[in-house]
């Protein structure tokens, strides 16, 4: 009988502690959505500012924001999705790209070019977080299935 109370607290402590990497992951992944937000809209007013996203200094920091997103979405890809999430976090992963390169967002120009410009910064970095965490995830599922069989 010992061993079964001295065994009680280890599994108390581990189902606390993941519960608590399962809330830290949320809020990273909110936080990283926000992140994505603010950035898509400050790089989106200096593309618009600069007139263009070509523009040598708006392309240098898009480049770096990228990085960051991609960097932010492999932690969360390998972090923080559990494996009830996969198939809604995998086809939200995959709207999110399609709206990114559909061309719906060019109209927004017509009220404001700058919201034009925001709404691609915006989709942009979503994707660039949001991709690299669904290959990840995506990965693990194929080896996952490998296993299986």
């Amino acid at each position: 009988m010992r061993k079964t109370y001295n065994i009680l607290p280890k599994i108390a402590i581990t189902s606390w502690v993941k519960m608590e990497m399962e809330e830290i992951a949320r809020w990273a992944y909110i936080v990283f959505v926000i992140i994505a937000i603010v950035a898509g809209l400050a790089v989106g007013y200096m593309a618009y500012d600069a007139g263009s996203w070509n523009d040598p200094n708006v392309a240098d920091i898009n480049g770096y924001v990228l990085i960051i997103m991609l960097i932010l979405g492999v932690i969360i890809g390998v972090t923080s999705i559990t494996a009830r999430e996969v198939t809604p976090f995998l086809i939200a992963t995959i709207a999110l790209v399609v709206a990114a390169n559909a061309n719906v967002w060019s109209p927004l120009g017509k009220i404001h070019e700058l919201l034009a410009y925001w709404a691609t910064g915006i989709l942009w970095y979503i994707v660039a977080f949001a991709a690299p965490a669904a290959v990840i995830i995506a990965v693990k599922g194929v080896f996952a299935m490998a296993k299986e069989t």
